[in-house]
């Protein structure tokens, strides 16, 4: 996703209620009062990944952490509910002195950001949900991939990651060693945790109430997260946009950066419902369906 020029976050460890967590800050110019955008990552993922957002998004602050026993955050030493990582989220803005953002959140940090935007509804302006589902009800992914999900061996040996990487992910294996090489091996109860956070969870209940504009992307060839859960969230959702990724797989935010990253800045762009709230009162349709990628 490297589109921007090169620029580097600011990374802090505070305490956020009883948790240490590790921060990660990428300042932006400022420009137009563009609001921050607050990332939740995919499961066992460090904050690392998410430098590429870092560089193609330049007008904004983005802000992600390590959840607790990912990266270099410590564990936590209960299991947790998705509705605490959200809370512990919206400590993390109040610690940077943010009101108002922009979520966004990949497979595990997808579900993680509809949960956020439930809780804290009117702080969120726009959502853009990638390669994610609503949670327990949902079209459940192949099994050959799903097994190999549930191995943290994936994050420490790099020659299973990239025998295996086109059967987890969809995705080109040429592109196994550049994902390899910014990947941290979490804490096993960390790891764990987060298999058991989304346990008997789900956002159909919620989804239908959310009165924020969001986009859905989400590859045809994703073996995680089949493509039939993107549409379960858009007939959910109240202000959809869907985006599929023509030869996606599940790792498309950097398979296919130089497709996707046009296709948010066109999203972010638009009037929403912080700015424009008059543009969306009542109208279920307020925003196209795009099923096939635009030109780029």
């Amino acid at each position: 996703m490297s589109l921007g020029e090169k620029r580097y976050p600011e990374i802090r460890y505070p305490v956020i209620g009883k948790h240490k967590i590790r921060t990660a800050r990428w300042l932006g110019t400022g420009e137009d009062n563009v609001r921050p955008l607050l990332f939740f990552n995919g499961i066992g993922a460090n904050l690392e990944l998410v430098a590429p957002l870092g560089e193609a998004f330049m007008r904004r602050d983005i802000v992600t952490f390590d959840m607790p026993g990912v990266g270099r955050s410590k564990p936590t030493l209960l299991p947790y509910r998705p509705w605490q990582m959200a809370r512990l989220a919206a400590k993390v803005m109040d610690h940077f002195g943010y009101d108002k953002v922009d979520v966004m959140g990949v497979s595990w940090g997808g579900a993680l950001a509809q949960q956020f935007a439930f809780q804290y509804q009117k702080r969120v302006g726009q959502l853009v949900l990638a390669a994610t589902s609503p949670g327990v009800i949902m079209v459940p992914g192949k099994w050959k991939a799903l097994s190999k999900m549930g191995n943290p061996r994936r994050y420490i040996d790099p020659e299973y990651m990239r025998r295996n990487f086109n059967a987890l992910y969809g995705d080109e294996t040429g592109k196994a060693d550049k994902h390899i090489l910014n990947l941290m091996p979490p804490h096993p109860r960390g790891y764990l945790y987060q298999m058991l956070a989304f346990s008997g969870w789900s956002s159909l209940p919620f989804l239908p109430f959310l009165k924020i504009p969001t986009l859905i992307l989400a590859g045809d060839r994703d073996n995680i997260i089949p493509l039939a859960n993107a549409k379960l969230l858009k007939m959910a959702l109240k202000y959809p946009e869907i985006y599929v990724v023509k030869g996606g797989g599940h790792l498309f935010m950097v398979s296919k950066a130089h497709e996707i990253v046009p296709v948010m800045r066109d999203f972010f762009n638009k009037a929403d419902a912080l700015s424009r709230p008059e543009l969306f009162r009542g109208r279920r349709h307020a925003m196209p369906d795009r099923e096939t990628p635009a030109v780029v």
